[in-house]
């Protein structure tokens, strides 16, 4: 078993689960939680994003974001079932991970353009918010699906790498 996920990159990791499913579950409620909490997220991305430029070998973006031709021949191969195994985030997994950064960014965003007097009430901001929301929520079930998939595929619990940082070498 080789360390592939840093500290920093397991916390951020989850923490920004946590901020996320706790700023979805009060977005109705009354007080200020669910603003703080987008906050939060915000906060994670930023220093999330700062972690792939100088972070640790497999938290950086150089790392595992692939080119377009890339990513569409390793697509290719996981529905011909011959797909490489990689240590860190695979081309599909990279992507994702600057997707799912880009929505929650957005969707913090548009969350504090409607705290601002501007915005206030304003509908259109709103509704984009709440929609960049639902599609936020639509890529971590894809996000989840493609770590189901990969951990059976290449047979090694991915959930759990991302909690002690672990996985095997080969």
């Amino acid at each position: 078993m080789i360390r592939v996920w840093d500290a920093p990159v397991r916390i951020l990791h989850w923490s920004l689960v946590l901020s996320v499913v706790t700023a979805w579950l009060t977005r109705h409620s009354p007080g200020r939680w669910h603003e703080w909490l987008g906050y939060a997220a915000l906060a994670i991305v930023l220093t999330r994003a700062l972690w792939g430029f100088f972070g640790s070998r497999h938290a950086r973006f150089a790392d595992f974001v692939r080119t377009g031709p890339a990513t569409a021949a390793y697509t290719r191969s996981v529905f011909s079932g011959r797909e490489a195994r990689f240590v860190g985030h695979n081309p599909l997994g990279g992507w994702m991970v600057v997707v799912l950064l880009v929505m929650v960014a957005a969707v913090g965003f548009t969350g504090w353009l409607y705290t601002m007097d501007r915005y206030w009430g304003v509908d259109w901001v709103e509704e984009l918010h709440e929609m960049l929301s639902n599609v936020l929520f639509l890529f971590v079930a894809l996000h989840l699906a493609g770590v189901i998939f990969t951990s059976v595929r290449h047979r090694e619990n991915l959930v759990a790498a991302m909690l002690h940082g672990r996985k095997r070498e080969e």
